[in-house]
């Protein structure tokens, strides 16, 4: 698709690096927001990119031209090479190391863990909760515009169910910080490519059989994909404030 018009173009041509090359350029972006739009350019930063929204996110990022740079901050390397991608393995136990790195015009905050996986809850909330506040304070410091958080349906910091509270907890934190754009998603169960988890196919089952009949629309089963896609859409456009999305709102992304 030709961006620029066959009668700009030869002007470009014949005028090389003029003064009138440079007018024209501008006198038809003035003209055509589009052509403006399709120049915007954004570099991107995230964590949790080996997870399973997140690595999903991180090959929507490198595939999309708006994004000319994408750096990974990640606790294990990543089978994966591209040259948009800068790669740091950090300790996220030590902030202060890798905080200066948390620089660019959109953050994505994808960490999270099991209580399985954590093996405590201590743990559980290090990684839930402070990891991802770390680095939402580090992108708020540099000067970082846009945030986006993954977070879940129902997260409540004064639920008596640990997980939820934690993702609470957690939305209650980075509200507060001095972003233009804080986009929040709230996505239920997700559905993961390959996943063999018995419980989560069961719920995802059984959600999809009350979606049917108009039932729970709110706790709609979500792909990783549909997540990811959701987020991308929603970092370019970056509106002003702090805005909630909840399962289907997702959906209609």
């Amino acid at each position: 698709m030709q961006l620029i018009p066959d009668k700009y173009t030869n002007n470009f041509k014949k005028c090389r690096k003029t003064k009138n090359c440079i007018l024209s350029i501008i006198r038809y972006s003035l003209k055509n927001r589009t052509f403006a739009q399709k120049l915007q350019i954004m570099t991107a930063v995230i964590i949790g990119a080996t997870g399973a929204v997140g690595k999903d996110l991180l090959q929507l990022l490198l595939n999309d031209d708006t994004f000319t740079e994408v750096r990974a901050l990640v606790r294990k390397p990543l089978s994966l090479q591209h040259p948009k991608l800068q790669e740091h393995i950090v300790n996220f136990s030590e902030p202060q190391q890798w905080s200066p790195l948390v620089v660019a015009d959109v953050a994505f905050s994808c960490l999270g863990t099991t209580l399985k996986q954590a093996g405590s809850k201590e743990r559980q909330r290090q990684i839930d909760v402070q990891y991802n506040l770390d680095f939402a304070k580090a992108a708020a410091a540099n000067g970082v515009k846009t945030f986006m958080l993954v977070s879940s349906v129902g997260a409540n910091s004064h639920s008596s169910n640990f997980y939820l509270q934690i993702k609470g907890e957690l939305e209650d934190a980075v509200k507060n910080l001095a972003f233009s754009s804080m986009n929040i998603f709230q996505p239920s169960v997700l559905k993961r490519k390959d996943s063999d988890r018995v419980g989560e196919k069961l719920s995802i089952s059984v959600l999809n059989f009350f979606n049917t009949i108009g039932l729970f629309r709110r706790y709609q089963p979500l792909s990783t994909e549909r997540l990811a896609e959701a987020m991308l859409t929603t970092a370019k456009a970056a509106q002003q404030g702090v805005n909630t999305f909840t399962g289907n709102e997702i959906h209609k992304i």
